[in-house]
């Protein structure tokens, strides 16, 4: 008996199978808007903060325009190596 009713299951899966996943998503779809637990939007979006963030760190980074830190002094020092700068 208990092979007959194997090969039964084996043969008519498919057709058992998609009424019962449709009967357990309808189900599971309705359940879930029962209990509707939606979190609230953030007040600031998160690539408007990381945008934020990033020109804070790009404004620190580039320093005072009146130290002009950024112009080489001579020619020599335009496209120097980072190993071979003097430590400043």
């Amino acid at each position: 008996m208990l092979p007959a009713l194997m090969v039964v299951l084996r043969t008519y899966a498919p057709v058992i199978t998609l009424p019962v996943a449709a009967l357990v998503g309808f189900v599971g779809y309705n359940l879930e808007s029962l209990f509707d637990r939606s979190t609230p939007a953030p007040l600031e979006g998160v690539k408007d903060s990381r945008e934020e963030r990033r020109l804070e760190d790009a404004a620190a980074a580039v320093g005072s325009l009146k130290d002009r830190t950024f112009v080489p002094k001579s020619v020599f020092e335009k496209n120097v190596s980072p190993t071979l700068t003097k430590p400043s």
